[in-house]
């Protein structure tokens, strides 16, 4: 049996600026002739090696890498429609992340289901694809923003004054994640003030705000090859925690692995979108 490869190298979708200096943005829906988003920024691919840390899982953690892989089977695999995945697996996932990072109280805000479908055009909501691009989920505003949301005004006030982090928890669903698999960007190789970019999430009916990632040659790029089902990895999209003691977020992509075998099933993969308290 061939061993594990330490790492793989591959291109990597990173966001460059609007050229005429306004704020980029992405809209939520993408247009369903074309399956494109409306946007005015380009991403740009560059090199990068990417480290495989199986075997090594434990070198990263929430508070220092940004991200945290975990070995969890969840009772809940068939991933078949919302209302299932609400009622059975978002229960059992509130308590996994209470577990594995000692939260108080947890609340699910949302999740995706991606299938990797080549040559589908339908972006909408059943249907999403993995997403190759280089970003971070939610800014400070767009963190604060989603705890008024989703919790009623008076438990809102009282929970922003302590600490709190929106974390997802990402498994694949089906098989093991060889094709088309996530990449994490260590938060120690990050420069937040020059890498990270402000760009506004256009939904229907309101502004979101996520980051688009400018190259920095010093990022340090991680994978798990082959994650499985049983195996999943929560991923640290904000920290209120932000005095340099932990790290506060971790860019992430998906990527085409060049290292994935022919006959590998097409990935599919779950996230949950989580609001983490602590006492």
């Amino acid at each position: 049996m061939s061993s594990e490869p330490l790492s793989t190298e591959t291109t990597l979708q990173y966001f460059t600026p609007p050229a005429d200096g306004s704020k980029a943005y992405n809209t939520i829906n993408a247009d369903p002739v074309t399956g494109k988003r409306e946007t005015n920024w380009k991403h740009t691919p560059h090199t990068v090696s990417i480290e495989n840390l199986r075997g090594r899982e434990s070198e990263a953690s929430l508070d220092t890498t940004g991200f945290q892989f975990f070995h969890h089977p969840a009772k809940h695999t068939s991933f078949a429609n919302d209302e299932e995945v609400e009622r059975e697996y978002y229960p059992e996932s509130i308590e996994l992340i209470k577990e594995l990072t000692g939260a108080s109280r947890v609340v699910l805000f949302d999740h995706t289901i991606r299938r990797r479908r080549p040559g589908q055009i339908d972006d909408s909501p059943q249907k999403r694809q993995p997403v190759a691009g280089v970003h971070v989920d939610q800014t400070a505003a767009s963190a604060i923003a989603r705890v008024h949301r989703h919790l009623p005004p008076a438990d809102a006030e009282a929970l922003l004054r302590r600490r709190f982090q929106i974390i997802n928890l990402w498994r694949p669903i089906g098989h093991p994640a060889l094709d088309w698999p996530l990449a994490l960007c260590d938060y120690r190789s990050i420069d937040t003030k020059r890498d990270l970019v402000p760009m506004t999430l256009r939904y229907p009916d309101r502004d979101g705000e996520t980051f688009g990632v400018q190259f920095n040659d010093s990022h340090r790029w991680k994978y798990v090859r082959g994650l499985t089902p049983e195996e999943g990895v929560l991923i640290k999209c904000f920290d209120s925690v932000d005095d340099g003691s932990v790290a506060i977020l971790t860019p992430h992509t998906a990527f085409a692995d060049p290292t994935t075998p022919l006959d590998a099933p097409k990935r599919e993969s779950i996230e949950l979108r989580a609001l983490v308290f602590y006492d």
